[in-house]
């Protein structure tokens, strides 16, 4: 310890004990009057550190309530200008105590400073130091995968990350205590909305079958044993019509490790597929189908999965982190329901080692319970490594418990499944609204005139046949899209109607209307108008016959037989001059953030264009400007890594999407698929390793392969792996992809006419490399030549086959694969 005890501290006693404080560690505190530190020497290893703080008057000497501070230990800032007062005005777990926990990595001292803020004073009642298993949160979850929400990039956690233990709830139950390692799991009700609090089973006494992959120490048995639930065992299908759904507020700006702890306890689940579900987070897709008898092995079996989200700083500094189960229609399980039993939220510290946010509003005291482990009572437990300091008259009493055992983990370099939020017209895959009132969702801002059309709501419904239920060719997260006809029956057009309580959102209605108001374009679609009378918000576009490019990828049959090789690249061509024009043609470049085969529409006579523009941005509009500094959205598996992890937005992002699509258009598989080796999963990494090999031709779609030559396959492909490089500066610009597109198209036609490079490709079939007989692999097998029937997808393809799903051609770009962005 720092050797200037005497002259930078002091010790005092508490003057009050509020009900419910516990004597120890909180009636006594050492204050600091300037920076003071701790020395621990530890053995090598990741620790729990815990800070208790009772912010109370300390004789007349000092009064908490005006301490601000700051800790730092071993590089990293914890808390800055930190109140232990507003902190506990601000918790709604009404105790008047706080516990502050963090997990820091140490290798030989642990150099603990306090810091206290210009004219004021620091304290402490208690510090804990407890060793902890290696890479207990770093290694990740099933299949040591943590998945990366939002985004196709793998997320590796360094051994070096510091983390704060924000949540640690015991769903369904009650407060757990000590569950080895100090640990205590409070209940959920602070965090779970009313609406969709679902039950609690009461389960028979159980025996929680632990597993090496789920060790005993990764949450005691009462967080197993108990859970939440969607319950309407009389009416399941009624489970359908909303959510489980928990709101967490935490510090924006900073990444955050969600772990979510199962066990199937209902005795009347006894095999798989019998309860499916999809999880949400951030009203992103984190996992498409969870079915956690099949995850797990079986019944009273525990397993956690782990994801990253990035909680970006431009919705203020609060935020409050969504979580959504819901039950997935498409697989048809036994139970339409959800199971939730423990979940942990932690803080990863930014590129500057800083974890500390800043002081809460003590005036809105309505967040949900941010503390941590609330006050350890007395225990014996030896399994771990524990220092705990407790300010006791002018000492320090260390209390050591020495290591009971070692703990071994193993972490297996794997590919993460990244599945997201993806809809159909047959199930209801995207979280739903849980406001059940009516909102006012009139655009703010004033609406175009000019240059599209002002309908009244009674030409809509004119148009529409009263919104006839018919006349519905999809259902998204943003609402219905029907068809219709306006000019006396003349003109056929799509109409999106917003629905009010849509988790889209009047933001991206008025962003949409603004920028199609203004761009007109050929490969762009085409807005004809919109209505806003009586709190409607619709928007009118020209119809689209032959519907997405992903329609005619992945749904093919004999309404929508195989494109062929040249009219892959036509419409590739189309869609990059869409781009073209946005990036250079319009007065400032316009970024897309939303490009994939969904989004590119086909007229009737095939020709691509660019749709749904409610993610748009206007890029840097002066010589001075290189990007446009913005929280990110887009699609999982499109999205640009470099702006995922640097936030920082450039027209090279969409570049980036657009060579994603190049490979769909060539492959014809999904972005990821989970039943094929490790190598093939991704996408974007099998096709760049057969690039590198020079046996992309063994992996392209088989209806291409007595079509294609080889000649202009060798350039579609030499771009479209330059678009997806890491870096941005190494991508091309859309103007070099358009013009490597038509070349590849000109070399393809001048070989088809001078018969060169056009014999078959010889192609092993897609299930001879080790593909099994699960649904993905049954709707891309290339031995049938066409698609197949699936109840599988990836994270962007819909159901594809499903007879309730009724045709989707001419669906607008949106309704096969709305999200809650």
């Amino acid at each position: 310890m720092s050797s200037n005890l005497v002259n930078a501290s002091f010790t005092s006693q508490a003057s009050y004990q509020e009900s419910g404080v516990p004597r120890i560690p909180y009636m006594t505190a050492r204050i600091f009057r300037s920076e003071f530190t701790y020395s621990f020497p530890v053995t090598p290893g990741s620790k729990f550190l815990r800070f208790y703080f009772y912010p109370t008057r300390y004789g007349s000497e000092f009064n908490a309530v005006n301490s601000f501070f700051s800790v730092k230990v071993n590089g990293f800032t914890l808390l800055n200008n930190f109140s232990a007062d507003l902190t506990v005005k601000a918790s709604k777990t009404k105790t008047e105590f706080i516990i502050k926990e963090f997990l820091i990595p140490v290798y030989q001292t642990l150099n603990l400073t306090f810091t206290p803020s210009e004219n004021s004073l620091a304290f402490v009642n208690g510090i804990e130091i407890v060793s902890m298993p290696d890479r207990f949160y770093s290694k990740g979850g099933f299949d040591d995968v943590i998945t990366n929400v939002g985004s196709s990039v793998d997320f590796h956690i360094e051994n070096s990350t510091a983390f704060e233990t924000v949540y640690r709830l015991n769903v369904g139950g009650q407060t757990v205590g000590d569950s080895g390692m100090f640990r205590r799991w409070l209940s959920d009700d602070e965090v779970i909305l009313s609406e969709s609090s679902g039950t609690s089973p009461i389960v028979p006494d159980i025996k929680i079958n632990y597993t090496e992959k789920t060790p005993a120490y990764v949450a005691p048995d009462d967080v197993y044993a108990t859970s939440r639930s969607m319950g309407n065992a009389d009416n399941p299908e009624q489970n359908l019509n909303f959510n489980l759904t928990w709101l967490f507020t935490v510090d924006a700006g900073f990444s955050y490790l969600v772990r979510l702890h199962f066990c199937e306890t209902l005795l009347e689940v006894n095999k798989e597929g019998q309860r499916v579900f999809s999880i949400f987070i951030e009203n992103q897709m984190a996992t498409l189908e969870m079915d956690v008898f099949r995850m797990s092995g079986g019944s009273w079996i525990p397993m956690y999965l782990d994801y990253i989200v990035i909680v970006g700083s431009g919705s203020g500094p609060r935020h409050d982190l969504r979580l959504d189960l819901h039950p997935l229609r498409s697989v048809n399980p036994k139970y339409y329901d959800a199971i939730l039993n423990g979940v942990e939220i932690l803080k990863l510290n930014d590129p500057d080692g800083n974890l500390a946010g800043p002081n809460p509003d003590p005036s809105t005291n309505s967040t949900p319970n941010r503390e941590t482990p609330l006050i350890r009572k007395g225990n014996n437990n030896s399994h771990v490594l524990a220092i705990t300091l407790a300010v006791v008259g002018s000492s320090i009493v260390l209390a050591m418990f020495v290591v009971g055992g070692v703990f071994i983990m193993k972490r297996k370099k794997k590919k993460k499944s990244n599945e997201f939020s993806v809809h159909n017209t047959s199930s209801s895959w995207s979280p739903l609204p849980q406001g059940r009132g009516s909102t006012n969702t009139k655009p703010a801002k004033s609406l175009p005139s000019g240059l599209c059309r002002r309908f009244s709501i009674f030409e809509i419904k004119s148009a529409t046949n009263d919104f006839e239920e018919n006349l519905i060719v999809g259902v998204g997260g943003f609402g219905s899209v029907y068809k219709g006809r306006i000019d006396g029956g003349a003109t056929l057009v799509a109409v999106k109607r917003l629905e009010i309580t849509s988790n889209q959102g009047a933001k991206e209605f008025e962003t949409e209307l603004e920028m199609l108001s203004k761009l007109r374009h050929v490969h762009l679609v085409s807005l004809i108008g919109y209505c806003d009378d009586e709190n409607e918000m619709i928007l009118v576009y020209e119809y689209m016959p032959h519907g997405t490019l992903k329609d005619h990828l992945f749904k093919r049959g004999k309404a929508a037989p195989p494109l062929s090789w040249k009219r892959r690249l036509e419409i590739c061509i189309g869609a990059a001059r869409g781009l073209q024009y946005l990036h250079t043609g319009a007065k400032h470049t316009i970024i897309h953030r939303d490009i994939k085969t969904t989004n590119i529409l086909l007229d009737e006579n095939f020709v691509a264009k660019v749709s749904d523009f409610g993610l748009s941005r206007v890029g840097p509009t002066s010589a001075s400007q290189t990007h446009v500094s913005t929280v990110v959205k887009g699609t999982p598996g499109y999205l640009d890594p470099e702006y995922y992890r640097r936030q920082i937005l450039t027209e090279k992002s969409d570049v980036y999407s657009f060579g994603v699509v190049l490979f769909e258009v060539l492959c014809c598989r999904p972005i990821k698929m989970r039943s094929v080796p490790a190598e093939q999963a991704d996408l974007i990494q099998w096709v760049k390793t057969n690039y590198k090999r020079g046996t992309v031709d063994q992996i392209i779609d088989s209806d291409l392969t007595a079509d294609i030559t080889s000649i202009s396959m060798d350039k579609f492909c030499e771009i479209a792996v330059r678009c997806v490089q890491d870096r941005g500066i190494e991508r091309p610009s859309m103007n070099d992809v358009v013009w490597a597109l038509e070349f590849a198209l000109q070399l393809h036609e001048t070989a088809k006419k001078k018969n060169v490079n056009v014999e078959s490709l010889d192609v092993m079939p897609q299930g001879e490399a080790g593909t099994t007989t699960d649904g993905e692999d049954d709707l891309f097998s290339r031995t049938t030549g066409h698609v197949g029937k699936s109840t599988t997808t990836d994270d962007s393809v819909p159901v594809v086959g499903d007879e309730r799903s009724g045709s989707s051609w001419g669906v607008f770009s949106e309704i096969n694969e709305p999200k809650a962005r």
